[in-house]
C-alpha cells in the first residue's frame, strides 16, 4: 500500500474531519473504504451518536465509487475528507482532474459507468465543483435509517 497521511494524530473524533491524502495507487480504493468504516464505526461508542448500518454501508460504496472515479481519470495524490455534518455524513473527494463528472442516462444494459448514478442514488445531497485546481466531488449520506435523522 502506498503512503497514507492522516491530518493531525491520526484521531477522528466526533465533530472533527478525517482527512487524508491517498497516493493513487491500486490499493487506494481498499483503503479509502477502511477509513470511512473505521470514521464512521466508533461514533456511537464514542460520541453516543447512532450510525445505522445501512449507512455505514452506504458510506463505504460512495467513498468507494467517488475514488475509484478519482484514481481512473485523474493523475496525482486523491484528498478524501469525511465528516458528521448534522445528520448527515459528508464525503468530499478532491482530484486534479479539473472536468466534472455527469450521470448517464439509465441503461440496463451498458456495463459498468453506474457509480454517478449509484452515488446520486443514495446520496441525501450531491455536488461537483471545480477548484482553481482539479475538482471537488461532494456527497452526503444520512447516518440514521430514519432520514428525518431522529
Amino acid at each position: 500500500m502506498g503512503p497514507v497521511t492522516v491530518s493531525e494524530d491520526g484521531i477522528t473524533p466526533y465533530g472533527h474531519p478525517l482527512r487524508v491524502t491517498l497516493d493513487g495507487d491500486g490499493t487506494v480504493i481498499a483503503t479509502a473504504r477502511q477509513l470511512a468504516a473505521g470514521f464512521l464505526t466508533p461514533m456511537q461508542a464514542d460520541h453516543g451518536l447512532h450510525v445505522s448500518q445501512r449507512a455505514l454501508d452506504l458510506t463505504r460504496l460512495v467513498v468507494s465509487e467517488l475514488v475509484t472515479n478519482a484514481r481512473k481519470y485523474a493523475p496525482g495524490p486523491i484528498l478524501l475528507n469525511l465528516r458528521i455534518t448534522g445528520a448527515t455524513v459528508e464525503v468530499e473527494v478532491w482530484d486534479s482532474d479539473p472536468v466534472l463528472p455527469f450521470a448517464r442516462a439509465a441503461d440496463a444494459d451498458r456495463v459498468g459507468q453506474h457509480g454517478l448514478e449509484i452515488v446520486m442514488a443514495v446520496a441525501q445531497s450531491f455536488e461537483a465543483r471545480r477548484e482553481p485546481v482539479g475538482k471537488r466531488i461532494t456527497a452526503c449520506i444520512v447516518i440514521t435509517d430514519d432520514p428525518s435523522g431522529l
